[in-house]
């Protein structure tokens, strides 16, 4: 198995962004403030010590491409002497839908960029206006085709439970980034963060954010859309962190999220598994593939409890199974 290359973040918080979405606060819940040049050049040099050589440079929580070019320049030319001596083996930036150019492309691809990840939280106009994101959904389409066309990586980030959505909204999203076939994902649940209009909505009683089981039903279904369509679920749910956790007053925020999503996944796939068959001496044997036993058996066996109860089983046995692939099957 390939080893899964390190990255190095780099927080610049808000860093570039043209307002304020109602959504976040980027200084609480990434570093304090952007590094200098010279606080960059330590980080990926002591980075590159612990890990090695090959570390892909991430610079997260601004809008980069947005930044003051100076500053854009800056770090591009700060890291650049890594990329040519193939200390590090690339760049990665987030940024914005409407802050894609000819000439910032150009840019980034000089400087060993070949990610570029794109908050795009939703594709229904309403929903991008109530939280003040400042682009359209065409704006997403458009830059995305764009900086497939210059031969970048392409990562589309999508948010569920934002203000105005309804029960189709999540799906009509998914669709629509499906559409423009990024490599991955992020999905973000909300979470209401202090100090952010969303947490005035929420104590006014104009926002009720999603509960982390109903967001987690609905981001395991968004998982296995994405991945039957060979679209990498990178991450789901926020990282979480000690200084996050303090931030966080309402919505969704768990340890553990994206385990809990795949979790419920694993227990749709053994209900279609188990339905229709008879087990006479009240025990089932299910194999998985080998390191997914805890996945399939749910947080406080939740999985197994339910199961147990909704076919009548006096025990359910998980074996499993060293395979290439992710497997679920009666012994």
């Amino acid at each position: 198995m390939k080893a899964k290359r390190s990255v190095i973040p780099v927080f610049v918080p808000h860093l570039g962004c043209p307002r304020d979405c109602i959504f976040c606060n980027q200084r609480s819940i990434a570093a304090p403030k952007e590094p200098s040049m010279e606080e960059l050049w330590v980080n990926i040099e002591e980075s590159l010590s612990r890990s090695g050589d090959g570390a892909e440079l991430a610079f997260y929580g601004g809008s980069f491409t947005a930044i003051d070019r100076e500053k854009r320049l800056g770090y591009l030319k700060t890291a650049y002497p890594f990329i040519k001596s193939g200390r590090l083996s690339s760049i990665r930036v987030s940024t914005r839908p409407d802050c894609i150019t000819a000439d910032i492309l150009d840019e980034l691809e000089y400087y060993g960029v070949k990610t570029i990840e794109l908050g795009a939280q939703s594709m229904e106009n309403r929903v991008l206006m109530l939280a003040n994101r400042g682009h359209t959904a065409e704006d997403t389409v458009q830059a995305s085709e764009f900086i497939k066309s210059h031969g970048f990586t392409l990562i589309l980030q999508m948010m569920v439970g934002l203000p105005g959505e309804n029960s189709s909204s999540p799906g009509y999203t998914a669709e629509r980034i499906a559409h423009l076939e990024p490599f991955g994902v992020r999905i973000y649940p909300v979470a209401v963060i202090k100090h952010t209009a969303l947490e005035h909505m929420w104590r006014d009683g104009r926002y009720s954010p999603l509960s982390i089981e109903h967001a987690a039903g609905i981001c395991s279904e968004l998982i296995e859309f994405f991945e039957k369509r060979g679209i990498a679920v990178i991450r789901v749910g926020l990282n979480p962190t000690e200084e996050l956790g303090g931030e966080v007053v309402a919505g969704v925020y768990h340890p553990a999220f994206g385990e809990l999503c795949r979790s419920r996944i694993y227990l749709r796939r053994a209900r279609e598994l188990l339905a229709g068959k008879s087990f006479p001496n009240g025990i089932a044997e299910i194999v998985v593939s080998k390191g997914k036993t805890s996945v399939f058996i749910g947080q406080k066996r939740e999985n197994v409890e339910k199961l147990k109860s909704e076919f009548s089983l006096r025990r359910i046995k998980v074996r499993e199974e060293d395979v290439f692939g992710d497997i679920m099957r009666l012994k």
